[in-house]
């Protein structure tokens, strides 16, 4: 198959071939672009809930902008199409025909991201049940001794590992109690325990194709597998938790004390008694264990991530002694019709050709080395997310840099050069992940902690948060640059 046919025919291809045969008027251009802003002040200043903000955008689109097998303006593009599929093979002609009838859902909704999510959704929630994640918290602290640095230390690298293979939120609705339990029999104030925890989520969730949502938008849009991640992220990430690690240990160190009693107290915490359902654990673990060795392997057999996920669940909910109803209902819907809505109006603004427009901005750095317009757009892109949160803003950024990289400066720059493509890429993620420390608002797993606190008498404010987020945050990015700005200068790429 030819490389045009196979761009062609991949899902952003036929989006932006849509976009090309379909006539956009100066109404709907204003119209997509006035929805778009709207949609994404609603969730920045969270006035309305984000989900219900961004179904409504998605609602709007696909009635006056985004067409359907149904659209009244389907007919010139219809006849466009036709004269494509003459000079494609049979069975690609026969792809686009069913693309073409395809609901509008199914046309502007990755449903790859949605099912992954749905799928480890299951797995956590059966895994929860079982005391597995409570263990490993109480392990940790024993392991500690008691002692408050180490304890801290081992915490946060515990959610750290989570946060790689389960939904930054989760992690932390999982660690944070626990946390409240140790800090309480330590006598010491649990609000840096959770900041740190909450911090180490979305580092660590940074390492992974599923650790963070950012990722997962990244990896389903440019085709970067589970191992991709490994080989490029996980390794600066393990570098970042030892720094990371370090500045905690020195700034609290001298800070927080901790007598012989309460010690005591603590190494007699039971953490077998966390375990509740031993051969659930046992099931669920192993079908767990099973699903990452499909996340490695699923490059190299050709499955999506997806059908890992989804088969992982399907297998869990086999085996387990759970009740499957409840299973489902614990699934966090509010998060995956967020994304369903999100991805369409995303599309909606990029159909209308608002982002190739956002895109001309990059015609500035058309003499610029590729190194600088990778960390300029990390930069920016950091900025960004320190009021907007991280997920939204990474449906958007993907569709723009897309739109650059295919635009006169994008090609002259990065075109031909597969390497700094995805290198341009693992900094974004970078960004886009590593941002989401900064401010309150710049990560989902943030607000969830700060709410975790409030329930629990403790006060996790924007500014208390944004002390330390920031340097987090700022010293993460720096980091990050050196890296990526040593692999282009060092490997190439």
């Amino acid at each position: 198959m030819s490389m045009f046919t196979a761009a062609l025919l991949s899902d952003h291809a036929l989006s932006f071939a849509s976009t090309a045969t379909h006539g956009v008027s100066t109404f709907q251009f204003w119209f997509a672009t006035i929805v778009f802003v709207i949609t994404f002040v609603l969730v920045a200043s969270e006035k309305v809930h984000k989900t219900a903000a961004v179904l409504a955008g998605a609602i709007l689109m696909l009635m006056v902008l985004l067409p359907g097998p149904g659209h009244s303006s389907g007919h010139e593009a219809n006849a466009k199409v036709i004269q494509i599929e003459k000079l494609l093979p049979a069975a690609q002609s026969a792809a686009i025909q069913k693309y073409e009838k395809l609901d509008v859902f199914a046309r502007y909704v990755n449903f790859d991201v949605i099912f992954v999510l749905a799928g480890m959704m299951v797995i956590v929630n059966i895994l929860s049940k079982t005391g597995l994640f409570q263990y490993v918290a109480i392990k940790s602290v024993k392991f500690a001794g008691g002692r408050p640095m180490p304890t801290m230390i081992l915490l946060i690298l515990a959610t750290a590992f989570l946060s790689a293979f389960l939904d930054n939120v989760t992690t932390i609705l999982l660690v944070a109690p626990v946390t409240f339990v140790v800090a309480s029999a330590m006598k010491v104030n649990p609000v840096p325990f959770l900041l740190a925890e909450t911090m180490a989520s979305n580092i660590g969730g940074t390492a992974t194709l599923i650790g963070d949502p950012p990722n997962l938008i990244i990896g389903s849009a440019m085709n970067l597998d589970f191992m991709a991640f490994i080989y490029n992220l996980t390794p600066f990430i393990i570098v970042l938790l030892g720094i990371f690690s370090l500045g905690l240990y020195i700034y609290y160190n001298k800070r927080m004390f901790v007598t012989l009693e309460q010690r005591a107290h603590i190494m007699e915490m039971d953490e077998n008694s966390a375990i509740t359902d031993k051969s659930t654990l046992l099931r669920a673990g192993s079908i767990m264990m099973l699903t990452l060795l499909g996340f490695i392997l699923h490059g190299l057999v050709g499955l999506q991530p997806c059908i890992v996920a989804m088969g992982g669940a399907t297998l869990c909910l086999l085996v387990c002694k759970v009740n499957v109803d409840q299973m489902l209902e614990k699934i966090e819907w509010g998060t995956l019709f967020f994304f369903i809505g999100l991805f369409i109006v995303v599309e909606g603004a990029a159909y209308s050709g608002l982002m190739s427009k956002v895109g001309l901005l990059f015609e500035f750095t058309r003499s610029w080395d590729p190194i600088w317009i990778i960390l300029a757009v990390m930069w920016v892109c950091a900025l960004i997310v320190t009021v907007v949160n991280n997920v939204s803003f990474t449906a958007v950024v993907v569709s723009i840099v897309t739109g650059y990289l295919q635009s006169p400066a994008g090609l002259e720059a990065f075109g031909g050069n597969p390497g700094l493509q995805k290198l341009f890429w693992w900094g974004i993620a970078l960004a886009v992940c590593l941002a989401g420390n900064f401010t309150l608002v710049s990560a989902a797993a943030n607000l969830v902690s700060a709410g975790i606190a409030e329930q629990n008498n403790h006060k996790l404010s924007f500014v208390e948060f944004m002390k330390f987020g920031s340097i987090v945050s700022i010293g993460s990015l720096i980091c990050a640059s050196i890296y990526i700005a040593g692999r282009y200068w060092i490997l190439g790429a």
